[in-house]
């Protein structure tokens, strides 16, 4: 009881202090020291709990907090080794080779980009994943951009802005469902909010990718290297059209709406029927390719630098990061740093546009702070709840902050899962493709730019308390 009784709650300035140490070691590790992330996030966990000690909290009290945090985010952790399987498996079912193979006959480098955009998005919003696409066509499309000599961090940006379209505004994604219920948000008006913005957001990014597309327009791929990688997956792997099943039964699946990990499952013990079959594989070596991913080497290092990767065991770099950074949320929700940070900017916003650039920014905060989209989600929408509604706008104009906070920049952080998971399945690091994840980058700063201007400001009673502005343009 004595424990209980001498707890305190952070202060503002103890709140920021404990953020801005854990910024500075990690800029300062990464950019002057070259450390790994891992040793950096720990070090920050480090400084956190000492901190969290001398507030009152014991070190059985900040171990729950971990062990909560991380069980909320379980299902994302074991994403990631599935993920890893099913990698392996396609590559050695030829899935993926024959997805490069056909994508180098039919695509040109100057319709890449777009089109790349396009089809990622269609199967994020058909299968409401973003790992999802990424780890399927997200790695086909890696290959294909290789070949047509676009650079992997453009065709990486590409690849997650197509894939968290689909996780943002697909009605079956569950970032779309836990943003419209955090909020207090019909799903169907969280959607059509979003709209708004997300919309000439997407326009925008379209016209800049078919831009950049301009650039490869004269085909800077060596075709000789384009004949090259066709010539040595039509030596290595048999690649008819059957091969391309396991994506099929994976995307079948995930339109029935099948919980993500058994259609993950199915779609790795179909990879491995496939490789079996199609490619004469023995069984130890397609299961061997589950948690090693492909081994084979072709001997052509341009192709090998395509198919060598894969299983469970590559993975795991981003499982433990994942893991620690999980830990480091949970150290700063259990003691409440966000939350008393978040209170003292809230207590000083005034109008609307600085009310979505706070909601914005602490989400993003969020993500950066407890390495999880659905935690930084969770969190600040039980903290703007209340606020949004004493202050006259709708549910549905605060979920759709949420997911351009949360959803959209959470694969843009290194240490998040999110991020994380998309450089280790990309091959590409989170820094390198974050200047051109146009999607990502433009929709939080568009919405921030229409707020101060008046527009897609969603009311539900204007003459609420808390904004002054009388006569603002509403949807």
């Amino acid at each position: 009881m004595t424990d209980v009784k001498e707890k305190k709650l952070p202060s503002i300035g103890i709140s920021a202090f404990v953020f801005l140490s854990i910024v500075v070691i990690l800029i300062f590790g990464i950019m002057v020291l070259k450390v790994d992330i891992h040793v950096l996030l720990i070090l920050g966990l480090v400084v956190t709990s000492m901190v969290s000690f001398k507030l009152g909290y014991t070190m059985e009290e900040l171990m729950e907090g971990m062990r909560m945090s991380i069980s909320r985010a379980m299902t994302a952790m074991l994403i990631f080794i599935m993920i890893g399987a099913i990698i392996g498996t396609w590559i050695a079912a030829g899935t993926v080779p024959a997805l490069i193979y056909y994508g180098l006959k039919f695509l040109t480098p100057q319709l890449f980009l777009p089109v790349g955009l396009i089809l990622c998005s269609l199967t994020s919003l058909a299968t409401g994943t973003s790992w999802g696409t990424a780890g399927t066509i997200g790695i086909a499309l890696m290959g294909m951009g290789v070949g047509l000599g676009i650079p992997a961090p453009i065709v990486a940006g590409m690849v997650v802005s197509g894939a968290f379209f689909g996780d943002k505004m697909s009605p079956i994604s569950d970032t779309t469902n836990l943003s419209a219920l955090s909020a207090g948000a019909d799903l169907y008006d969280h959607i059509k909010a979003m709209m708004y913005t997300t919309v000439p957001s997407y326009i925008i990014a379209l016209i800049i990718y078919t831009f950049v597309g301009f650039k490869y327009a004269s085909g800077s791929g060596d075709p000789a290297d384009i004949l090259l990688i066709q010539s040595t997956l039509e030596a290595n792997f048999n690649l008819n059209p059957i091969v391309i099943l396991p994506m099929v039964v994976l995307f079948g699946l995930n339109l029935k709406k099948v919980d993500a990990i058994p259609a993950m499952i199915i779609g790795a013990f179909t990879g491995i029927l496939v490789a079996m079959i199609f490619q004469g594989a023995s069984l130890s070596s397609a299961l061997t390719s589950v948690n090693y991913g492909y081994g084979t080497e072709t001997g052509v290092a341009l192709v090998d630098n395509l198919l060598l990767r894969g299983g469970i065991q590559r993975m795991m770099w981003t499982f433990s990061l994942s893991f620690i950074a999980l830990c480091l949320g949970g150290v700063l929700e259990t003691v409440g740093y966000l939350r008393s940070l978040i209170a003292g900017i809230v207590s000083r916003v005034k109008s609307v546009g600085l009310l979505v650039t706070t909601v914005i920014g602490t989400t993003i905060l969020g993500n950066a702070a407890m390495g999880e989209i659905y935690l930084g989600i969770i969190l600040n929408g039980s903290l703007y709840k209340e606020e949004f509604k004493e202050r006259g706008l709708k549910p549905s104009m605060l979920s759709r902050l949420l997911e351009e906070g949360g959803t959209l920049t959470g694969a843009l952080i290194p240490w998040t899962t999110a991020g994380a998971f998309m450089a280790t399945t990309l091959g590409v690091s989170t820094l390198e493709y974050l200047p051109y994840a146009f999607l990502n980058l433009i929709n939080p700063v568009l919405s921030i730019v229409l707020s101060f201007m008046g527009i897609f400001i969603l009311w539900e009673n204007k003459e609420m308390k808390g904004l002054k502005k009388k006569k603002t343009d509403a949807v």
